[in-house]
């Protein structure tokens, strides 16, 4: 639910105040995103659809249950001419948030349905592979996995009247699956993620948030005497947010990097190579109306990777766009996205272009 989820928190407004003050939140909406590219890769297009739903409800200050889902549809246009295409469902998350000390410790548990691809024919995997990529960012990455369970907690303590600090931690067990259809299974190793989190204002109506997120996982049992392994993940992430004039400014930036994985070079492991995905972005909320904000903004994106010595540059993006948002009644908020991305990416020293749109409309209802 990783990028799915970001996205659609973020294009509505205050997403987190309206979840605190209602009962109820539901949202939907459909994007599109598409990349061109030059001649020199494996493909000319990757195409993607992506129909999220996700919906909240509050019991009181103690229990939240959330609900995320979507239907993917994607396809890949190769250079020969031919098309890889998968449509579906992806996976559905379950979570229950339980506040154990209300504000101040909450327990997690999430459940992961296996609703999503499983056991696909292996001429799809390029598709899903070119989607996946952290630089281009689709709203969907992935499409299934065998399902699983996490569990976790999260709290938060004052360091004075405004500002606090939170701490979190969650472990993650994933259900063996097949992930390519007459192929071997596939046995998750475990995950353990860690979080550590600071927010609170200071002069002139600023609010600065910073979080830091590292990443552990176990060894992935891929049949036949072979592991695939990934490296530990560190994320840095800070936003700042300030008045300007009738508008507000959001600034943010975060590094994922990715760390060579710790028996790379066993025999029968197969490693993912260590990697880096830099992001500064600006986004203004401008009210035109009491009703209608506009929202204009830039990101920037550039991904190294390398199995060995220094890593190399696979490319960089550059995203510009905007988004309105319109109060339609006291309970639902409607987002139109526009947005168009160009830069390049580099392939065993071939270096070619790339653009394509992301365009959206979200509705979200609360109560």
């Amino acid at each position: 639910m990783r990028v799915r989820g970001f996205l659609l928190l973020c294009a509505v407004v205050a997403p987190a105040a309206v979840a605190a003050q209602t009962s109820t939140v539901a949202r939907t909406g459909v994007y599109f995103e598409s990349y061109s590219f030059g001649d020199g890769l494996a493909f000319d297009r990757i195409s993607e659809m992506t129909i999220p739903i996700t919906f909240t409800q509050r019991f009181g200050n103690r229990l939240t249950l959330d609900l995320g889902t979507a239907y993917a549809s994607a396809s890949v246009e190769e250079s020969g001419g031919s098309t890889i295409d998968y449509s579906g469902l992806i996976d559905t998350d379950i979570r229950a948030s339980v506040g154990v000390i209300p504000g101040r410790l909450v327990f997690t548990l999430v459940g992961t349905l296996p609703t999503g691809a499983k056991a696909v024919a292996d001429t799809t995997i390029p598709l899903f592979g070119a989607t996946a990529t952290d630089l281009l960012g689709f709203m969907t990455p992935g499409f299934g996995s065998g399902g699983g369970v996490s569990a976790g907690f999260a709290s938060a303590v004052r360091l004075s009247d405004s500002w606090a600090v939170g701490t979190g931690a969650s472990y993650r067990v994933g259900s063996t699956y097949t992930p390519v259809a007459g192929g071997s299974e596939l046995s998750p190793g475990g995950e353990i993620r860690a979080r550590l989190g600071i927010e609170g204002p200071f002069g002139g109506g600023k609010y600065f948030r910073g979080a830091f997120v590292y990443t552990t996982n176990g060894a992935n049992d891929i049949g036949a005497g072979q592991e695939s392994v990934i490296g530990d993940r560190a994320l840095l992430y800070a936003a700042l947010s300030l008045p300007l004039g009738r508008a507000n400014v959001a600034l943010y930036a975060w590094n994922l990097h990715r760390l060579r994985a710790r028996n790379e070079n066993q025999a029968g492991v197969i490693a993912v190579p260590r990697g880096n995905v830099v992001a500064l972005g600006a986004r203004m909320d401008r009210p035109l109306s009491p009703r209608v904000t506009l929202s204009p903004l830039v990101e920037f994106r550039h991904e190294l990777a390398g199995s060995a010595g220094s890593m190399e540059t696979l490319g960089y993006l550059l995203r510009t766009g905007a988004d309105v948002r319109y109060r339609l009644s006291d309970h639902a908020v409607g987002v139109v996205q526009g947005q168009l991305a160009f830069g390049q990416l580099q392939d065993q020293g071939t270096t070619v272009s790339l653009s394509g749109p992301r365009v959206g409309a979200l509705i979200e209802w609360s109560r």
